[in-house]
């Protein structure tokens, strides 16, 4: 027995029609997320870069100078467009089994962010700390 549908011509055209601005939306909210993630990701491992190579210097302007170039040369390898690029150095506890704790600040706009024509900023912030080697002598480029 065959039944024919005569009313059903041309259902998936127009259900193909109503469907696809729904797909690009989603996938172009995918790319975004990947983008923030991915960020966030640069920006924290631009602050624990920093704070590891400032952990190995000897005086806290020493610290502060290395982790602001090490944080921004990580920036820009990873490709991180950021409109203001803030390099914060806390070194209150610069000694031998103290801590340097560097805070890396990105400024950037959605246009940047997801790569698509999207008014607005955003605003990525990563802390690391790291703690300065008690065992450390001098002469190997560490705190005495």
């Amino acid at each position: 027995m065959t039944i024919l549908l005569r009313g059903e011509r041309g259902a998936v055209s127009t259900e193909l029609a109503v469907l696809t601005p729904v797909l690009i939306g989603f996938m172009l909210f995918a790319v975004y997320a990947g983008r923030v993630a991915q960020m966030e990701g640069d920006v924290a491992n631009a602050a624990h870069e920093a704070s590891r190579a400032a952990s190995m210097r000897n005086t806290p302007g020493d610290a502060t100078g290395v982790a602001t170039s090490v944080a921004a040369a990580n920036i820009d390898t990873a490709q991180v467009r950021c409109a203001h690029l803030d390099v914060a150095v806390d070194t209150a506890a610069f000694r031998p089994g103290g801590q340097v704790a560097v805070t890396v600040t990105c400024h950037t706009s959605f246009a940047d962010l997801s790569l698509l024509a999207v008014p607005g900023t955003r605003t990525f912030t990563a802390t690391a700390v790291e703690v300065i080697d008690t065992h450390r002598g001098p002469g190997d480029g560490s705190v005495p």
